[in-house]
């Protein structure tokens, strides 16, 4: 064998060696959901978007949906469900590539709650701030659109500021966000009221979901997280169909 075979056929070694060694280092992901009750469990309070998408991970993948009804980024923290959640990162970390997403505001802007929107966003880097310090990776998540409509195409938009807030303690924090505040109000406005409203939790509730649009939903923060996380392709199972009628703003 001359010098040149031996060497190709060397870093062709080294090459299988290093592909080998990256795929048995890489963990799958285990997903927490911190937020309130759009994006929490359906129950005769509240549901949203989380078990939707935990429906969607491909095992050994897995996630925890510990979303709160009623909760604020004040409520969560001192209520301790944020203990919970930084114990579920403890507890898992060393095994899968943990990630926290975190999405509050609806309960957080209403004036009883004596929250302001500087304080929102404050709570909001602190939360993201301990997520990395616990090993995890934070995900900051805007607000899921309420389905209350000022004309057939046009969704009230009551969430705006709290959109800005996540986004700029997104931004100062260097944390990704989802921006599932936009994409549900780009969604509903295309398939309009009617439409929109066929994912109400009960007849007349415009904030939460029931199960086929804790699905819809979840496909849709999955998306949004494909689209800005690389390496979670494989732990994601598809639903074309569902995706492109997300996608092409038609009702689902």
């Amino acid at each position: 064998m001359n010098t040149f075979t031996l060497t190709t056929t060397t870093a062709l070694l080294l090459l299988v060696l290093s592909r080998t060694t990256s795929s048995a280092a890489a963990n799958p992901p285990a997903f927490f959901l911190a937020g309130d009750s759009t994006t929490a469990v359906q129950s005769s309070g509240g549901g949203g978007w989380g078990n939707g998408f935990l429906s969607f991970l491909v095992s050994p993948a897995w996630g925890e949906n510990l979303g709160h009804n009623g909760a604020t980024t004040v409520s969560f923290v001192d209520g301790g469900d944020w203990a919970t959640v930084l114990g579920y990162v403890s507890d898992n970390r060393d095994e899968f590539d943990t990630y926290v997403t975190i999405q509050f505001g609806h309960n957080d802007q209403k004036p009883e709650k004596g929250i302001s929107l500087e304080q929102f966003q404050t709570n909001l880097e602190n939360l993201a701030t301990e997520v990395k310090e616990a090993g995890a990776t934070p995900l900051l998540v805007t607000s899921l659109t309420r389905r209350s409509f000022t004309s057939e195409h046009e969704v009230s938009d009551s969430l705006h500021d709290e959109r800005l807030a996540a986004i700029a303690a997104a931004e100062a924090t260097d944390t990704t966000y989802l921006d599932l505040n936009q994409a549900s109000i780009d969604y509903v406005n295309a398939i309009g009221e009617g439409a929109a409203q066929v994912y109400n939790l009960v007849e007349d509730d415009r904030t939460h979901l029931n199960d086929w649009g804790s699905v819809v939903f979840g496909r849709m923060l999955a998306d949004l997280l494909l689209e800005k996380v690389d390496g979670l392709e494989s732990w994601i199972a598809p639903n074309e169909t569902l995706s492109a009628l997300i996608r092409d703003g038609m009702p689902a």
